[in-house]
């Protein structure tokens, strides 16, 4: 959670920022998120290029396994699809665009701000920021109603690190494994998903 409530201080502190206009001219004519994103993807790269396990946990995946981060996706478009049903004012590609960052908000916050706009990439950060702390939050209930994976299925692509200590406590060491499974096949297939429904 302190992770979480990090984030919220450096965007306050953007927004106040941007909003004093104490952020010097070069920052303002050139656009410099894209270069973040591209920083963002190496060191995601290099991150899961580092993690033995994680690459042995994928090569010996069964396909039962991949079931995981597919619900996931799968339960999250359902979810962004019944808000799109009381938000008339959004696109339903931008939606699902948001919904695809799978709690991933810095990555995708800042693609769908490349791709859209400023004020589609606030909702994707702040949305993803939120899905975080729910899970962060309501872990000890979405174990205790909905099992095991409950807390894994919120967490998202967090589930592989932000989460996992709150996970493992409350959904079982034996989950461990699974839940960094379903992190990082999500992580991986954000940069893709969201850009696919930015360009539809």
């Amino acid at each position: 959670m302190t992770g979480s409530l990090k984030i919220l201080a450096f965007f306050t502190l953007g927004l106040l920022l941007g909003y004093k206009h104490w952020v010097p001219q070069y920052v303002i004519d050139n656009d410099l998120s894209v270069y973040a994103l591209y920083v963002l993807m190496f060191l995601v790269g290099v991150l899961v290029g580092l993690d033995k396990k994680s690459l042995d946990l994928v090569k010996n995946a069964s396909w039962q396994l991949v079931l995981l981060p597919v619900s996931t996706a799968l339960g999250t478009y359902a979810g962004v699809l019944a808000v799109y049903l009381l938000l008339k004012d959004l696109k339903v590609w931008d939606v699902l665009a948001v919904g695809s960052g799978f709690g991933y908000y810095s990555l995708s916050s800042i693609i769908i701000t490349e791709l859209k706009s400023k004020s589609l990439g606030l909702i994707a950060l702040l949305s993803n920021i939120f899905r975080e702390l729910l899970t962060l939050l309501f872990t000890p209930i979405f174990a205790k109603y909905f099992g095991p994976f409950g807390p894994i299925l919120s967490g998202g692509a967090t589930s592989m690190d932000t989460t996992l200590p709150i996970i493992t406590e409350y959904s079982g060491k034996e989950y461990t494994l699974l839940s960094v499974f379903n992190g990082l096949m999500l992580t991986l297939v954000v940069p893709f998903l969201v850009t696919f429904f930015c360009e539809l």
